[in-house]
C-alpha cells in the first residue's frame, strides 16, 4: 500500500514539474510585445513610422518580438500616454517634443520661437553632442530617448488672416502642454489654451479657439482646413517627436533583440524625416487644392516683424533652458 501511494506521489510529482517546464518553455518562447501608441494618423510622418517599425521588427525578429500599433489616441490620448509607459502599460511613444518639459528643462529649446531657420538647422542641431545628449538627459525618470523623429515647421492657422503680429492680438490659440508656447502666443497680447491634439477640430469648430500651430500634414490628416479659413506660411517653430520607451524595459531586453532594434529605428528613423517633408508638400498642396482656405505667405519684412515679436520668450527661458545650448542650437543654422 505504501508502495503503491508513494510511486503516485513520484508520478504527480514528475508530472508537475513537466508542467511547470512545459509552462517555462511556452513562456520563454512568447514573443515580447511592444505596444506603440501615438495620437495621430496612419498618414503623418509619425503613423508611417510606427507601422514601418512594426513592419521591419516582425520580418527581422520573427517570434522574439511583436509590435502594436495604437494610433489617433486609441489607447491612450495626449494626457496619459507618458504616465502609461512609466508604469509599463505601452513601451514605446513618440510624444512631440513639447511634452516633455516637466522631465528635463532643456528639451525645451525645441519650443522656443524663430530659433531654427528650416529643417535641415534642425538636423543638424539634433546630430550635435548637445542634440544627441537630450536623448539620455531623462533616464533618472525611466525615459530612454531613441531618436528624434521630424514632423515640420511650424505654421500659423486662425479663423482671420494673419499678416503682422498684431493680427494675433486677442485671438485663443491652441497649444500644447508647453510654458514656452503659451508665453510665445502671451507676447504677440493673445491667449493660449492647452488642449489635447484630439480636440483641436471641434475646439476650433465651436469657436472654443480661433487658431493654432502645426505642420501642414498634421493640419490636412485632421481636416482643420475645413474649420480654419487662413494659413499662414510662418515656419516659426518647429514639432517634431521623440521616439522613447521605458529605461527598465529597454535595459532588460536580451542584447541581440535590443541591438537590432536599434538598426531598426535607425534606418526608420531616416525613412521617416525624409518622408515628413514629402508629406507636408503634398498636405499643402491639398490644403490649396481644396480651396476652402487662404494661405498667406509673408514677405522677409513681415517674417521678421514675428520673430521680433516673438523672440522675449528665449529670454525668459534662458535659465532653464541653459544659454549655451542656446547657442548651440543657433550655431546650427549655419550649414
Amino acid at each position: 500500500m505504501l508502495k503503491h501511494t508513494i510511486k503516485a506521489l513520484v508520478c504527480a510529482v514528475s508530472i508537475g514539474l513537466a508542467g511547470v517546464a512545459q509552462a517555462a518553455e511556452s513562456a520563454s518562447t512568447d514573443p515580447i510585445v511592444i505596444k506603440f501608441s501615438h495620437v495621430v494618423a496612419d498618414n503623418t510622418p509619425k503613423g508611417q513610422g510606427a507601422l514601418m517599425f512594426k513592419k521591419l521588427v516582425e520580418e527581422r525578429l520573427p517570434g522574439k518580438v511583436k509590435v502594436e500599433v495604437y494610433p489617433n489616441s486609441s489607447l491612450f490620448g495626449d494626457g496619459k500616454e507618458m504616465e502609461a509607459l512609466l508604469i509599463g502599460d505601452v513601451q514605446m511613444l513618440a510624444p512631440s517634443l513639447a511634452k516633455f518639459e516637466h522631465y528635463a528643462k532643456p528639451v525645451q529649446i525645441f519650443d522656443l520661437p524663430f530659433l531654427f531657420d528650416n529643417i535641415e538647422a534642425v538636423d543638424r542641431f539634433q546630430a550635435s553632442p548637445e542634440g544627441r545628449a537630450l536623448l539620455t538627459s531623462m533616464e533618472d525618470k525611466n525615459i530612454t530617448g531613441l531618436a528624434y523623429w521630424h514632423n515640420g515647421m511650424k505654421q500659423l492657422s486662425a479663423n482671420e488672416p494673419l499678416r503682422e503680429p498684431s493680427d494675433a492680438r486677442g485671438l485663443k490659440f491652441r497649444v500644447q502642454a508647453s510654458n514656452v508656447l503659451e508665453e510665445q502666443f502671451k507676447a504677440l497680447r493673445a491667449n493660449p489654451r492647452k488642449m489635447s491634439f484630439a480636440e483641436v477640430y471641434q475646439g476650433l469648430q465651436t469657436g472654443v479657439v480661433n487658431g493654432t500651430e502645426n505642420t501642414w500634414s498634421n493640419y490636412y490628416s485632421q481636416k482643420v482646413h475645413e474649420v480654419q479659413p487662413y494659413f499662414t506660411h510662418s515656419d516659426h517653430g518647429v514639432i517634431d517627436y521623440m521616439l522613447i520607451t521605458n529605461t527598465e524595459f529597454w535595459k532588460g531586453l536580451p542584447d541581440d533583440v535590443r541591438t537590432e532594434l536599434e538598426k531598426i529605428i535607425d534606418e526608420v528613423t531616416v525613412a521617416v524625416n525624409k518622408q515628413a517633408d514629402d508629406l507636408n508638400r503634398e498636405a499643402r498642396a491639398a490644403i490649396e487644392k481644396a480651396g476652402t482656405s487662404e494661405i498667406i505667405e509673408l514677405t522677409p519684412e513681415q517674417r521678421q516683424k514675428w520673430r521680433e515679436a516673438m523672440k522675449p520668450v528665449w529670454d525668459k527661458f534662458e535659465d532653464e533652458i541653459g544659454a549655451d545650448l542656446i547657442k548651440a542650437a543657433e550655431a546650427s543654422n549655419t550649414p
